[in-house]
């Protein structure tokens, strides 16, 4: 779609370039900002310009830029010992875009847009990764993914802050990790979409993502009973209504999903 009120794209080469005038939003691959008018928007910040590399590799983990496609994010080679790695790909693959829209559509911008079907915010949520935010004062601080997303197309990002990367901790990587997925039509946007990960010290995690309005993790620090599970589901109060589930229907889905998981993670090593 043409935004015809943008006046100006801009392109910073630097930090200190990175300010959002009046009507300015930053830019990454723009597959939202270009799918539907934007009232108000007069100009953009492009910050591909900036060049930050997609990927890095440490010991403590995978650094992925804000501006990283998820094409390339699915292309990151497996480490022997990640053994999380299949996980890339199924939350990719529950986006149901075109190969031209992974390799413009950016990881950052998924996370950010705060939609309760964005398959990186489940990804990184479920590998516990920490989002790293510019501020505006020229620092920066970091608030872990799963809470970084507040709300329905609401975030932790304040007015002129962006996000600059997302961390995801060795750890996270080297567990074992489960992916369930469900929606109303064969290619239809996620119903429900629950993740589990097991760590290597038996911390076990369940993410509720697509079905509620924001990330839910229920947290424990070994594999749960089938009841103290379930009762952990039935706490959850943020179901999200909308035409592609009700919200007992959600509700229902990932009781079940959780149950599956746990079953599938609580065997040994």
């Amino acid at each position: 779609m043409d935004l015809v009120t943008v006046a100006a794209v801009r392109t910073p080469a630097s930090r200190a370039e990175v300010v959002f005038a009046p009507g300015e939003r930053p830019l990454g691959g723009g597959t939202w900002l270009y799918s539907e008018g934007q009232p108000g928007l007069t100009g953009l910040v492009d910050l591909t310009s900036l060049g930050w590399a997609p990927l890095a590799e440490t010991a403590d983990g995978l650094t992925v830029a804000a501006t990283c496609t998820i094409a390339q994010l699915t292309r990151v080679a497996a480490r022997e010992e990640w053994t999380a790695h299949p996980l890339i790909g199924q939350c990719a693959n529950s986006l149901l875009a075109s190969f031209k829209i992974w390799n413009v559509a950016t990881v950052g911008g998924n996370v950010a847009l705060g939609l309760p079907a964005g398959s990186m915010t489940s990804l990184m949520s479920t590998l516990d990764a920490t989002a790293v935010v510019w501020t505006t004062d020229g620092g920066e601080r970091r608030t872990p993914v799963a809470e970084f997303v507040t709300g329905l197309r609401e975030s932790a990002l304040a007015p002129g802050e962006v996000l600059r990367a997302l961390e995801i901790p060795a750890a996270s990587l080297e567990s074992r990790t489960a992916f369930r997925r469900i929606a109303l039509s064969p290619l239809g946007r996620s119903g429900t979409l629950v993740t589990g990960r097991r760590g290597a010290s038996g911390e076990f995690v369940v993410t509720i993502t697509a079905g509620t309005v924001r990330p839910v993790q229920l947290r424990f620090d070994e594999v749960p009973g089938e009841r103290a599970l379930t009762d952990a589901v039935d706490r959850v109060v943020d179901w999200y209504d909308d035409p592609h589930g009700a919200p007992d229907w959600r509700r229902a889905t990932s009781t079940a999903y959780a149950e599956e998981i746990r079953r599938e993670l609580g065997g040994s090593w």
